[in-house]
């Protein structure tokens, strides 16, 4: 079914695209990589599905165990059940109807309930009825797949006691209400939000220093990929106080072009909280670029000092959705990791530095990996791999579940429970667990993995 509807949707790509641009304005070579993406991820799934995920574990019993002798025990995930999925607006492929909680889910084995973003009705539309056919056509049961409409829709569907889990990409307001909402059941279930994220970079003294202009070049690309419309987008860069990144960085910035937001919801909302961000004590405006037309924003730049920031953390280390971003600087190690250590969750986490620091660097580390899910050394945070090594989560408020990623092979694990067998024969056993292993899947057998029969010793 994953690969039938990866082709579906590669089938409608001419019919798919020209919808997808006039909706969210996004350019034509971003919407095809992004739809790539997409059908790229469903095969991924399914060749996880094809080496058998369902985490098939038997312990034989042992009668000589002590202080007592041990039952037979036979474990294995099953699906939770059916999923509630709140569509997301910056990225019309990857994260919306066919996206990648719509993927994961469908691979745990679980029906899914689609709730539209309304940034692009007609794309979402369109998109599940290539969906809802290409399931139909490969053989899903009736109800596998459904896409819902309007904010009162999706708040009933995930009161609905048939909901056991829900997934959420979007703004930290939205997805804390609905989080909320989820926990307020008479049967709470678990809500799989991704609210927000300043993803911060810190360069080190000798980086500064050694790489000026690759550092504010790779920066600027970063922060303003896509209108800064990522949830990777990198929202504060430490500096050492006097780098001459900063001046380069400005320098680029007054040049970059403008570009137009996904929809005038989303620029009204980034003009506001840009103004709310402008106007804390300390922050200042490096260069601000004023809107181009209709829709359009420039590129902005505020600065502040550590002392700043740690003066008002709640306002400068929260996510600002657009194309602005503040340098932080500061004056010593001390004044770094002090910073380091007021951030609370975020997605990623950027070290730009050099092999002569490495006790400024493993300080870094140590901090970051207690409050990131995902650390970037050298590099850029923008860029999610779909691969099985990705984590795309972070501690709250980067989402409400630190525990798992909702990009990757394990994505699924979100939509997946465990179900212990004790002594059952084995024709009510799942024929996963059963001990000939005619599925072929690797198992955990007493302690080994193997893809064989249960020894008949045993």
């Amino acid at each position: 079914m994953l690969v039938a509807l990866a082709d579906a949707l590669d089938a409608s790509a001419a019919d798919l695209l020209p919808v997808a641009a006039m909706e969210t304005h996004l350019p034509d070579a971003r919407l095809e990589g992004e739809l790539s993406r997409t059908t790229y991820q469903l095969r991924l799934f399914a060749e996880v599905l094809a080496e058998g995920y369902l985490g098939a574990t038997i312990d034989t019993s042992d009668p000589h165990m002590t202080p007592m002798p041990q039952p037979d025990l036979r474990r294995m995930l099953v699906p939770i059940g059916p999923v509630l999925v709140f569509a997301a607006s910056n990225f019309p492929f990857a994260f919306s109807v066919a996206g990648g909680d719509t993927a994961s889910a469908l691979a745990a084995g679980c029906p899914v309930v689609l709730k539209a973003h309304p940034g692009h009705p007609r794309l979402s539309a369109l998109t599940g009825e290539v969906v809802a056919e290409a399931l139909t056509a490969a053989g899903a049961p009736r109800g596998t797949f459904a896409v819902i409409t309007g904010l009162d829709n999706g708040r009933t569907a995930l009161l609905d006691a048939r909901i056991r889990a829900a997934a959420f990409t979007g703004s930290l307001s939205a997805g804390r209400s609905l989080f909320d909402l989820a926990m307020s059941r008479e049967t709470p279930i678990p809500f799989y939000g991704e609210l927000g994220s300043p993803n911060p970079v810190f360069v080190t003294p000798s980086a500064s220093e050694r790489r000026a202009a690759e550092i504010a070049d790779g920066y600027l690309n970063s922060f303003t990929l896509g209108v800064g419309q990522f949830c990777t987008k990198p929202g504060l860069l430490f500096l050492p106080s006097g780098s001459s990144v900063l001046e380069r960085l400005a320098e680029m910035v007054r040049a970059a072009p403008n570009g137009e937001m996904l929809n005038d919801r989303l620029r009204h909302a980034y003009l506001r909280a840009l103004s709310d961000l402008s106007a804390v004590p300390g922050v200042r405006t490096v260069v601000h670029a004023d809107s181009g037309g209709e829709g359009a924003v420039g590129a902005t730049l505020l600065a502040a000092t550590v002392p700043g920031l740690l003066a008002d953390p709640h306002a400068m280390l929260s996510e600002c959705f657009g194309p602005a971003s503040i340098v932080v600087e500061y004056e010593n190690v001390e004044q770094i990791l002090a910073a380091a250590d007021a951030f609370a969750g975020s997605l990623t986490a950027t070290i730009h530095g050099e092999p002569d620091e490495s006790g400024l660097v493993e300080e870094l580390l140590a901090r970051m990996r207690d409050r990131a899910g995902r650390i970037i050394w050298n590099g850029w945070p923008t860029g999610v791999a779909v691969t099985w090594a990705m984590h795309h989560g972070g501690p709250y408020p980067a989402t409400t579940a630190s525990l798992h990623t909702s990009v990757g092979a394990t994505a699924l694990q979100r939509f997946l429970r465990p179900v212990a067998y004790q002594a059952l024969p084995q024709e009510l056993l799942p024929r996963a667990l059963r001990d000939r292993n005619d599925l072929r899947i690797p198992r955990r057998v007493n302690g080994h993995i193997t893809t064989a029969d249960v020894p008949a010793e045993t």
